[in-house]
This record gives C-alpha cells, structure tokens and sequence, in this order.
C-alpha cells in the first residue's frame, strides 16, 4: 500500500504585497537575495514605499542566479516558507541584511528570528518544498524579459533605466499622471 504524501499548500510571491493593495502603481522587483545590487535597491525600495505611501504596493518575485550564487535558491525557498505564516517580508530584509551567510543552518536561525514557528522549516528546505514555486517566478521572469537582477516592472511594463530613487520616482510619477489621465478620459464620457 502506497503512501501518498501530504499536500503542502503554498501562497505564492506574486500574492504578497506590501503597501496599499488598492494602490494604483504597482513595482514589482525581480532580485536574487544573494546580489548586491538588489540588497543595495532594497533600501531604495524602502524609501519610495515611504515617499509613496498609500500610492504604490511592492511585489518581489524570486529569479535567484543559481550559476554565480549557490544559496540564492535556497535563500527564495526561505522567504517563501516565512510567507507561509505571514512573516515574508520579515524574512526578506533579514536575508539580504545577511546575504554573504545564507547556509540552511542559517537560514533556520533567520527565520526563529522573524518569528517563523513551523518545526518542519528546514526539512521544507531540504526537500525544496517551496523549490517549484521559486521556479515559477524565474520562469514568468524569463518569459517577461528578465535576464539579470535587479529587475523592476511599473504596473506591468520593464522599466528599463538604472534602478535609483530618482529613476524609479520619475517611473512611478509616470504611472501615476498616465492613470489620472485615464480617469479624466473615463468620467469625461460618462
């Protein structure tokens, strides 16, 4: 008689925001936790979130560039299994705060530190549990243009300048006046 294993449910990055969820710029960032220019565009994304409060929400989706960053892959595993109990976000900072030291062994004192409390978090590592979902974001990167990291999308479209505070503003400025004009042309025919 065969076993069947458990299902493990599994909430996915491209459903974990942070800001206002009804904002009406969406950045979304491709990155790798292992990379220094995305631990240096994390403080970046901080700030606009501040700047932008209530006008923007954040979405980091996984494309870990497992060929020069050997834990990149893990680290995304991690964050996802902190997501699991709502400590993502937590477990994002914490990680690219420690990026030279993300080893399993690591990764599981990271995430008691976040508050994560499932007792199974590192054999979730250790049978990739959270393996395929990581997958699924590099792919639909690929699939979107993504070839190295750090890379943004405003409301969908790549955004292709150097990923400063001041490019990811004008951006976002961009965004904001091209939805103001949408409202204007779509309450002017009512």
């Amino acid at each position: 008689m065969a076993l069947k294993a458990k299902e493990v449910e599994i909430i996915p990055t491209r459903d974990i925001f942070v800001g206002d969820l009804k904002a009406p710029v969406t950045l979304t960032e491709y990155g790798d936790y292992e990379s220094e220019a995305c631990a240096k565009v994390n403080e970046v994304v901080d700030k606009l979130l501040k700047a932008y409060d209530g006008r923007i929400r954040f979405n980091f989706r996984h494309f870990p560039l497992t060929k020069i960053h050997q834990h990149a892959m893990k680290a995304a595993e991690a964050s996802l299994g902190a997501a699991q109990e709502g400590k993502f976000w937590e477990m994002h900072n914490t990680l690219f705060a420690h990026r030279r030291r993300l080893g399993a062994i690591s990764l599981r004192e990271y995430a008691k530190e976040v508050g994560v409390i499932n007792k199974k978090f590192l054999e979730h590592l250790v049978n990739c549990t959270y393996g395929w979902s990581v997958k699924s974001d590099l792919l639909e990167g690929l699939d979107k243009g993504v070839r190295d990291v750090p890379a943004f999308f405003i409301n969908g479209e790549l955004f292709t300048g150097k990923p400063t505070y001041d490019n990811l503003s004008k951006g976002i400025e961009a965004a904001l006046n091209q939805g103001k004009k949408k409202k204007k042309v779509s309450t002017a025919k009512v």
